[in-house]
């Protein structure tokens, strides 16, 4: 055995143990690329996600030419080229030679930054299973032709990288779940402890009032009461963000029951035949609170519009209402916390929020989700 073969057994070594102490998928797919390019002839390495769609996500990459870093990776993140087409079509199922990169091409055709020399780069897809997730990319200067060895390292590195990342989906998957059964239980718990002794603290204050003769004593038990019935109406919207009766029958149909129960009186319109995942429907759904509750506390208004509808594989949620609004301006800092968490929701799964506002002209909560 040569050297050459025995550093490469050392350098999977390294990313295997790298990979099974790796919980994370971010750090998990920087660190195993960082020591590959470290490790091995290659300088340079990115790697794509695809959906199944066709859209593709740069995840990660390490010592990109400044040709394709080059405005926050923006090359990198637009068009297409000949690995992302050909893993489409399916017709990538192992590492393999690339002719040119088309990105480089381009950057060398518009004359921006330096490309360190690279033309071509190596391919191969991130596989577990009958599972396909993206693509490793890895390419070196003045190298226009990959070895034997260097295809065989980058598939044994590929397949590993593509077992963490399946063994890091099941387990947020099953953390989610457990995460679901949590919040049952704990809105259990609320709903028979904490908000049955709110409503018996109502009825006693309520029967207190009506025993007593004497005005200050009798406005001190309706002050009571009408504390309790505040907290027990806080407490069933919390009872309900955690377990949202309806949603098992669509996520307009909860929020049409979260809004009865603020209050408030939901017209809904649904275009298009839609049918949901889960995750898109957790964040509609939390979405779809959050912005509610906005409403109840600030818009002054109790009629709102929601519709939801389907238009060229997006899905299109509007919440909005007609009353007091606010001045919003979206370049500068989010005017509060759950406008924040919206837009991460929204982000996370790859979608667009949009709120526009005005002060006496209410407020248009607009998202878009891929579908």
């Amino acid at each position: 055995m040569n050297s050459e073969s025995l550093s490469n057994i050392g350098l999977l070594k390294e990313i295997a143990e790298l990979l099974n102490n790796e919980t994370e998928l971010d750090s998990m797919l920087s660190g195993a690329l960082k020591k590959l390019i470290r490790g091995s002839s290659f300088t340079t390495g990115w790697i794509f996600f695809i959906e199944k769609e066709g859209s593709h996500e740069l995840v990660s990459y390490e010592n990109l030419p400044e040709s394709l870093s080059d405005r926050q990776c923006e090359p990198m993140k637009k068009g297409g080229c000949w690995c992302v087409n050909r893993f489409r079509k399916g017709k990538l199922t192992k590492a393999s030679n690339i002719i040119e990169c088309q990105r480089i091409e381009q950057a060398i055709e518009e004359n921006r930054e330096d490309t360190d020399d690279i033309t071509h780069h190596a391919t191969v897809p991130l596989q577990s299973g009958d599972e396909s997730f993206g693509l490793l990319n890895v390419a070196a200067p003045n190298k226009t032709h990959f070895t034997t060895d260097e295809l065989a390292l980058l598939e044994s590195v590929a397949f590993q990288i593509g077992s963490a990342i399946k063994r890091i989906l099941l387990t947020k998957k099953e953390q989610e779940v457990a995460l679901i059964g949590e919040r049952n239980r704990l809105a259990r718990d609320l709903h028979d402890s904490v908000n049955q002794l709110l409503f018996s603290l109502t009825l006693t204050a309520r029967g207190g009032a009506e025993m007593t003769g004497d005005e200050e004593v009798k406005d001190t038990f309706r002050t009571i009461q009408g504390l309790a019935q505040e907290a027990l109406s806080e407490m069933r919207a919390l009872i309900w963000q955690l377990r949202p009766h309806g949603l098992e029958n669509g996520v307009v149909e909860a929020s049409k029951g979260y809004a009865e129960m603020l209050g408030l009186t939901l017209e809904t319109k649904v275009e298009g035949v839609i049918s949901l995942s889960s995750k898109i429907e957790e964040v509609l759904w939390r979405v779809s609170q959050e912005a509610l509750n906005n409403c109840k506390k600030h818009s002054g208004e109790k009629h709102i519009l929601y519709t939801l509808k389907s238009e060229s594989q997006l899905i299109h949620l509007t919440i909005e209402d007609r009353g007091y609004g606010f001045q919003y301006d979206g370049k500068q800092s989010l005017p509060s916390v759950g406008i924040q968490s919206m837009k991460e929701r929204v982000k996370s799964i790859g979608g667009t929020l949009k709120i526009d506002s005005q002060l006496g002209r209410g407020t248009v909560i607009s998202v878009r989700l891929p579908y």
